[in-house]
Protein backbone atom coordinates (compact mmCIF):
# COMPACT_ATOMS: atom_id res chain seq x y z
CA UNK A 1 0.00 0.00 0.00
CA UNK A 2 2.96 2.14 0.45
CA UNK A 3 4.37 1.61 -2.37
CA UNK A 4 1.02 2.46 -3.91
CA UNK A 5 1.05 6.08 -2.46
CA UNK A 6 4.14 6.73 -3.87
CA UNK A 7 6.69 5.97 -1.01
CA UNK A 8 10.22 4.24 -2.53
CA UNK A 9 12.42 3.83 0.79
CA UNK A 10 9.95 1.10 1.93
CA UNK A 11 11.14 -2.22 4.20
CA UNK A 12 9.23 -4.69 5.60
CA UNK A 13 9.69 -6.19 9.24
CA UNK A 14 7.48 -8.97 9.74
CA UNK A 15 8.62 -9.74 13.60
CA UNK A 16 7.22 -6.11 14.00
CA UNK A 17 8.95 -3.73 17.02
CA UNK A 18 11.29 -7.00 17.34
CA UNK A 19 13.04 -7.40 13.85
CA UNK A 20 13.25 -3.07 14.13
CA UNK A 21 15.34 -3.54 16.90
CA UNK A 22 17.20 -6.70 15.72
CA UNK A 23 18.25 -4.97 12.47
CA UNK A 24 19.84 -2.11 14.53
CA UNK A 25 17.46 0.40 13.55
CA UNK A 26 17.31 3.59 15.67
CA UNK A 27 14.57 3.12 18.65
CA UNK A 28 13.02 6.50 20.00
CA UNK A 29 11.53 6.64 23.47
CA UNK A 30 9.55 9.27 24.41
CA UNK A 31 8.95 10.50 27.84
CA UNK A 32 5.79 9.19 29.10
CA UNK A 33 2.82 12.22 28.73
CA UNK A 34 0.34 12.62 31.73
CA UNK A 35 -2.54 10.94 31.34
CA UNK A 36 -5.42 12.72 31.27
CA UNK A 37 -8.79 12.39 33.49
CA UNK A 38 -11.00 11.92 30.70
CA UNK A 39 -8.97 10.21 27.85
CA UNK A 40 -11.90 8.85 26.28
CA UNK A 41 -12.27 10.45 22.36
CA UNK A 42 -16.30 10.74 23.30
CA UNK A 43 -15.49 12.21 26.62
CA UNK A 44 -17.32 12.47 30.07
CA UNK A 45 -20.69 10.79 29.80
CA UNK A 46 -23.69 12.73 29.75
CA UNK A 47 -25.85 13.89 32.63
CA UNK A 48 -29.31 11.79 33.40
CA UNK A 49 -32.57 14.04 34.08
CA UNK A 50 -34.96 13.32 36.33
CA UNK A 51 -37.31 11.65 33.99
CA UNK A 52 -34.17 9.39 32.76
CA UNK A 53 -33.47 10.74 29.17
CA UNK A 54 -29.49 10.44 28.69
CA UNK A 55 -28.24 14.05 27.97
CA UNK A 56 -32.03 16.06 28.26
CA UNK A 57 -30.80 18.25 31.27
CA UNK A 58 -29.52 21.58 30.91
CA UNK A 59 -25.77 22.19 29.47
CA UNK A 60 -25.29 24.76 31.88
CA UNK A 61 -24.26 24.16 35.43
CA UNK A 62 -24.54 28.19 36.49
CA UNK A 63 -25.25 31.47 35.18
CA UNK A 64 -22.74 34.37 35.54
CA UNK A 65 -25.79 37.03 35.24
CA UNK A 66 -26.05 40.56 36.47
CA UNK A 67 -28.35 41.91 38.85
CA UNK A 68 -30.38 43.20 36.58
CA UNK A 69 -30.58 40.12 34.82
CA UNK A 70 -31.18 38.16 38.52
CA UNK A 71 -34.05 40.45 38.86
CA UNK A 72 -35.72 40.31 35.45
CA UNK A 73 -35.69 36.41 36.01
CA UNK A 74 -37.05 36.12 39.34
CA UNK A 75 -40.11 38.00 38.06
CA UNK A 76 -40.69 35.94 35.36
CA UNK A 77 -40.54 32.99 37.64
CA UNK A 78 -43.78 34.66 39.49
CA UNK A 79 -46.79 33.66 38.38
CA UNK A 80 -49.65 36.63 38.14
CA UNK A 81 -50.94 35.34 41.35
CA UNK A 82 -48.21 35.80 43.51
CA UNK A 83 -46.75 39.17 41.88
CA UNK A 84 -50.44 40.65 43.32
CA UNK A 85 -49.86 38.89 46.56
CA UNK A 86 -46.83 40.89 46.57
CA UNK A 87 -48.33 44.09 45.50
CA UNK A 88 -51.06 43.35 48.13
CA UNK A 89 -48.51 42.83 50.45
CA UNK A 90 -46.40 45.68 50.18
CA UNK A 91 -49.33 48.07 50.90
CA UNK A 92 -50.02 46.29 53.97
CA UNK A 93 -47.05 46.41 55.09
CA UNK A 94 -46.35 50.50 54.47
CA UNK A 95 -50.00 50.55 55.77
CA UNK A 96 -49.44 49.28 59.15
CA UNK A 97 -45.72 51.14 59.12
CA UNK A 98 -47.63 54.43 58.59
CA UNK A 99 -49.82 53.29 61.90
CA UNK A 100 -46.90 51.96 63.76
CA UNK A 101 -45.28 55.12 63.74
CA UNK A 102 -48.65 56.94 65.52
CA UNK A 103 -48.13 54.20 67.94
CA UNK A 104 -44.70 55.09 68.65
CA UNK A 105 -45.35 58.84 68.76
CA UNK A 106 -43.93 59.73 65.41
CA UNK A 107 -47.02 60.84 63.58
CA UNK A 108 -46.24 60.56 60.16
CA UNK A 109 -49.60 61.01 58.67
CA UNK A 110 -52.24 63.75 59.06
CA UNK A 111 -55.69 64.15 58.53
CA UNK A 112 -57.93 67.22 58.36
CA UNK A 113 -54.95 69.05 60.23
CA UNK A 114 -54.66 66.31 63.21
CA UNK A 115 -52.25 63.20 62.81
CA UNK A 116 -53.69 59.94 62.80
CA UNK A 117 -54.51 58.58 66.18
CA UNK A 118 -53.34 55.36 67.42
CA UNK A 119 -56.54 53.17 67.50
CA UNK A 120 -58.18 50.71 64.83
CA UNK A 121 -59.89 54.22 62.94
CA UNK A 122 -55.94 55.08 63.04
CA UNK A 123 -55.21 51.94 61.26
CA UNK A 124 -57.62 52.07 58.89
CA UNK A 125 -56.86 55.68 58.04
CA UNK A 126 -53.21 54.46 57.46
CA UNK A 127 -54.10 51.06 55.28
CA UNK A 128 -56.20 53.48 53.26
CA UNK A 129 -53.82 56.37 52.53
CA UNK A 130 -51.27 53.27 51.56
CA UNK A 131 -53.71 51.83 48.68
CA UNK A 132 -54.19 55.65 47.51
CA UNK A 133 -49.97 55.93 47.49
CA UNK A 134 -49.88 52.69 45.75
CA UNK A 135 -52.47 53.28 43.34
CA UNK A 136 -51.14 57.30 42.78
CA UNK A 137 -54.15 58.30 43.32
CA UNK A 138 -53.19 61.18 45.74
CA UNK A 139 -56.86 62.61 46.91
CA UNK A 140 -55.02 64.65 49.22
CA UNK A 141 -57.34 63.86 52.53
CA UNK A 142 -54.49 62.60 54.10
CA UNK A 143 -50.81 63.43 53.58
CA UNK A 144 -47.67 62.79 55.08
CA UNK A 145 -44.96 64.63 56.93
CA UNK A 146 -41.45 63.57 58.38
CA UNK A 147 -40.69 59.94 58.04
CA UNK A 148 -43.71 59.27 56.15
CA UNK A 149 -43.17 61.26 52.84
CA UNK A 150 -39.83 58.86 52.47
CA UNK A 151 -41.73 56.01 53.23
CA UNK A 152 -44.26 57.16 50.72
CA UNK A 153 -42.38 57.91 47.92
CA UNK A 154 -40.43 54.30 48.23
CA UNK A 155 -44.18 52.83 48.33
CA UNK A 156 -45.06 54.16 45.33
CA UNK A 157 -42.11 53.61 43.30
CA UNK A 158 -42.10 49.77 44.67
CA UNK A 159 -46.05 49.37 44.23
CA UNK A 160 -46.18 50.70 40.35
CA UNK A 161 -43.31 48.67 39.54
CA UNK A 162 -44.85 45.38 41.28
CA UNK A 163 -48.32 46.20 39.63
CA UNK A 164 -46.91 46.91 36.16
CA UNK A 165 -45.42 43.67 36.34
CA UNK A 166 -48.61 42.40 37.05
CA UNK A 167 -50.37 43.94 34.02
CA UNK A 168 -47.89 42.53 31.58
CA UNK A 169 -48.59 39.29 33.06
CA UNK A 170 -52.39 39.50 31.89
CA UNK A 171 -51.36 41.34 28.94
CA UNK A 172 -48.78 39.60 27.37
CA UNK A 173 -49.55 35.52 28.99
CA UNK A 174 -50.68 33.98 25.63
CA UNK A 175 -48.42 36.61 23.03
CA UNK A 176 -45.37 34.73 25.34
CA UNK A 177 -46.82 31.52 24.60
CA UNK A 178 -47.24 31.96 21.02
CA UNK A 179 -43.74 33.56 21.02
CA UNK A 180 -41.79 30.84 22.81
CA UNK A 181 -43.43 27.89 20.78
CA UNK A 182 -42.09 29.95 17.52
CA UNK A 183 -38.28 30.56 18.96
CA UNK A 184 -38.18 26.56 20.15
CA UNK A 185 -39.35 25.54 16.88
CA UNK A 186 -37.01 27.49 14.86
CA UNK A 187 -34.33 27.29 17.14
CA UNK A 188 -34.44 23.59 17.33
CA UNK A 189 -34.36 23.49 13.41
CA UNK A 190 -31.44 25.72 13.32
CA UNK A 191 -29.45 23.64 15.50
CA UNK A 192 -30.37 20.59 13.24
CA UNK A 193 -29.08 22.47 10.75
CA UNK A 194 -25.48 23.60 12.05
CA UNK A 195 -25.24 19.77 12.48
CA UNK A 196 -26.76 18.83 9.20
CA UNK A 197 -23.74 21.66 7.38
CA UNK A 198 -21.05 20.69 10.06
CA UNK A 199 -21.30 17.05 8.26
CA UNK A 200 -21.20 18.78 5.25
CA UNK A 201 -17.98 20.43 5.64
CA UNK A 202 -16.58 17.13 6.85
CA UNK A 203 -17.56 14.90 3.81
CA UNK A 204 -16.09 17.89 1.26
CA UNK A 205 -12.61 18.29 3.25
CA UNK A 206 -12.38 14.68 2.88
CA UNK A 207 -13.12 15.05 -0.11
CA UNK A 208 -10.61 17.67 -0.82
CA UNK A 209 -8.07 15.74 0.98
CA UNK A 210 -8.97 12.53 -1.27
CA UNK A 211 -7.89 15.24 -4.49
CA UNK A 212 -4.71 16.14 -2.96
CA UNK A 213 -3.49 13.18 -2.24
CA UNK A 214 -4.47 11.65 -5.68
CA UNK A 215 -3.08 14.67 -7.39
CA UNK A 216 -6.29 14.29 -9.30
CA UNK A 217 -8.04 17.94 -9.59
CA UNK A 218 -6.41 21.49 -10.89
CA UNK A 219 -5.28 23.53 -7.63
CA UNK A 220 -7.71 25.49 -8.76
CA UNK A 221 -10.61 23.80 -8.43
CA UNK A 222 -9.57 22.85 -5.26
CA UNK A 223 -9.45 26.30 -4.04
CA UNK A 224 -12.69 27.12 -5.28
CA UNK A 225 -14.07 23.81 -3.20
CA UNK A 226 -11.95 24.82 0.02
CA UNK A 227 -12.86 28.47 -0.06
CA UNK A 228 -16.70 27.32 0.17
CA UNK A 229 -16.45 24.45 2.35
CA UNK A 230 -14.39 26.47 4.94
CA UNK A 231 -17.42 29.63 4.47
CA UNK A 232 -19.85 27.16 5.28
CA UNK A 233 -17.72 25.88 8.21
CA UNK A 234 -17.01 29.41 9.71
CA UNK A 235 -21.19 30.24 9.73
CA UNK A 236 -21.75 27.23 11.88
CA UNK A 237 -18.58 28.00 13.79
CA UNK A 238 -20.51 31.59 14.25
CA UNK A 239 -23.85 29.64 15.66
CA UNK A 240 -21.79 27.38 18.04
CA UNK A 241 -19.65 30.48 19.38
CA UNK A 242 -22.52 32.60 20.23
CA UNK A 243 -24.81 30.01 21.33
CA UNK A 244 -21.94 29.03 24.26
CA UNK A 245 -21.80 32.95 24.90
CA UNK A 246 -25.71 33.60 24.42
CA UNK A 247 -26.42 34.83 28.47
CA UNK A 248 -30.31 33.42 28.11
CA UNK A 249 -30.53 30.20 25.69
CA UNK A 250 -30.24 26.63 27.57
CA UNK A 251 -29.44 23.56 25.82
CA UNK A 252 -29.79 20.04 26.05
CA UNK A 253 -26.22 19.10 26.89
CA UNK A 254 -26.68 16.23 24.52
CA UNK A 255 -27.45 18.38 21.51
CA UNK A 256 -24.71 20.55 22.32
CA UNK A 257 -22.37 17.72 22.93
CA UNK A 258 -23.02 16.71 19.49
CA UNK A 259 -22.24 20.37 17.41
CA UNK A 260 -19.20 20.65 19.61
CA UNK A 261 -18.11 16.98 19.13
CA UNK A 262 -18.89 17.50 15.20
CA UNK A 263 -17.20 21.15 14.99
CA UNK A 264 -14.27 19.34 17.09
CA UNK A 265 -13.88 16.88 13.61
CA UNK A 266 -14.47 19.55 11.01
CA UNK A 267 -11.67 21.02 12.59
CA UNK A 268 -9.60 19.00 12.62
CA UNK A 269 -10.41 18.03 9.03
CA UNK A 270 -9.57 21.07 8.02
CA UNK A 271 -6.15 20.92 9.55
CA UNK A 272 -5.33 17.86 7.67
CA UNK A 273 -6.63 19.27 4.79
CA UNK A 274 -4.78 22.30 4.76
CA UNK A 275 -1.60 20.32 5.39
CA UNK A 276 -1.92 18.18 2.59
CA UNK A 277 -2.03 20.80 0.31
CA UNK A 278 0.84 21.46 -2.21
CA UNK A 279 3.78 23.47 -1.40
CA UNK A 280 2.87 25.21 -4.32
CA UNK A 281 -0.80 25.80 -3.50
CA UNK A 282 -1.30 29.66 -2.24
CA UNK A 283 -4.37 30.55 -0.72
CA UNK A 284 -6.64 33.24 -1.44
CA UNK A 285 -7.55 36.85 0.37
CA UNK A 286 -10.89 35.48 1.19
CA UNK A 287 -9.59 31.60 1.86
CA UNK A 288 -6.99 33.20 4.13
CA UNK A 289 -9.26 35.61 6.29
CA UNK A 290 -11.82 32.99 6.80
CA UNK A 291 -9.10 31.01 8.17
CA UNK A 292 -8.15 33.28 10.65
CA UNK A 293 -11.63 34.11 11.66
CA UNK A 294 -12.17 30.34 12.18
CA UNK A 295 -9.19 30.02 14.13
CA UNK A 296 -10.23 32.70 16.16
CA UNK A 297 -13.61 32.40 17.27
CA UNK A 298 -12.10 28.34 18.03
CA UNK A 299 -9.65 29.78 19.94
CA UNK A 300 -12.39 31.60 22.21
CA UNK A 301 -13.90 28.09 22.94
CA UNK A 302 -12.79 26.24 25.91
CA UNK A 303 -13.91 25.44 29.52
CA UNK A 304 -12.22 28.56 31.03
CA UNK A 305 -13.06 31.16 27.99
CA UNK A 306 -16.77 31.11 27.69
CA UNK A 307 -18.65 33.27 30.53
CA UNK A 308 -21.05 30.06 31.96
CA UNK A 309 -20.04 26.60 33.64
CA UNK A 310 -20.99 24.04 31.50
CA UNK A 311 -20.76 19.94 32.37
CA UNK A 312 -17.60 18.32 32.27
CA UNK A 313 -18.53 16.67 28.88
CA UNK A 314 -18.76 19.70 27.30
CA UNK A 315 -15.62 21.37 28.27
CA UNK A 316 -13.86 18.14 26.68
CA UNK A 317 -14.99 18.83 23.54
CA UNK A 318 -14.41 22.75 24.06
CA UNK A 319 -10.54 22.48 24.98
CA UNK A 320 -10.31 20.08 21.94
CA UNK A 321 -11.39 22.44 19.57
CA UNK A 322 -9.11 25.44 21.23
CA UNK A 323 -6.29 22.66 20.83
CA UNK A 324 -6.83 22.29 17.48
CA UNK A 325 -7.36 25.74 16.61
CA UNK A 326 -4.11 26.50 18.58
CA UNK A 327 -2.09 23.77 15.60
CA UNK A 328 -3.79 25.40 12.52
CA UNK A 329 -1.60 28.17 11.01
Amino acid sequence: MLNQLGYSNVRDYRGGLADWVESGEVLETAAAAPVAQNSSPIGPPLSVSADGYVGRVPARVLSRGRWADSVAGLVDQLTTLQLFLLWIGTVVFCGVAFWLGALVGEHGLIEAGAPIGADLRGLANALYFSFVTATSLGYGDIVPVGFARALSVSEAVVALLIFGAVISKFVSHRQDELVSEIHRVTFDERLDRVQTNLHTVISELLSIISLCEARSMPLPRVSARLDSAVLLFLGELRTTHDLLYQPRLLVEEGVLASILANLSSALEVLLEALTCLPADFTRSQPLELTINIVTSLSKDICGTCVPHDYTPRLIFWMDRIQQTANRIQ
